[in-house]
């Protein structure tokens, strides 16, 4: 695909480790990768993926594709990188503790560099970059979505505000 972009993780132990191509703005994992990525069996992965749809945090229709796989009779779910970052959320392991941390990391450069590239542009507007990320940091709070794991995202978003 063109202007495909790839971003790696890597665990602290170098046991695991993840290539994800960016396709049309998401990335797809299925559950095997998200066990490898996680250090985590299949029936946890399933029981979080099955939490994240039941209790209404993402739309299941949105977030899951269906994938025939030559040779097998039956289709391999992937699932969004909405989805990944909740399960990420939720899991506990020490990879999901290194994962968390590389996608804050990752989340901060993005903060940092859109920051840089749309100041101009959002003064333009006539909206100030500091009341963007107020609102989204306060609405991200508000809705419950910040669990005492994903603070760190909150704070990223709180620290891009000072900058």
């Amino acid at each position: 695909m063109p202007n495909q972009q790839i971003q790696i993780f890597t665990s602290a132990d170098g046991q695991a480790q993840l290539e994800v191509a960016l396709e049309q703005e998401t990335v797809w994992l299925n559950q095997a990768q998200m066990c490898e990525l996680f250090g985590r069996d299949q029936s946890v992965i399933s029981r979080h993926i099955r939490n994240v749809f039941k209790e209404g945090e993402l739309p299941e229709d949105s977030n899951m594709q269906k994938m025939h796989i030559t040779g097998s009779d039956k289709p391999v779910s992937r699932y969004s990188l909405d989805v990944i970052i909740s399960v990420g959320y939720r899991v506990k392991s020490q990879r999901g503790v290194q994962f968390r941390q590389w996608a804050t990391q990752v989340l901060k450069e993005h903060l940092v560099q859109g920051y840089t590239l749309n100041r101009r542009r959002l003064a333009e507007r006539g909206i100030e970059f500091e009341q963007v990320m107020n609102l989204l940091s306060r609405t991200l709070s508000n809705q419950g979505l910040v669990s005492p794991q994903g603070a760190a995202a909150a704070g990223v978003i709180s620290d891009s505000c000072t900058l």
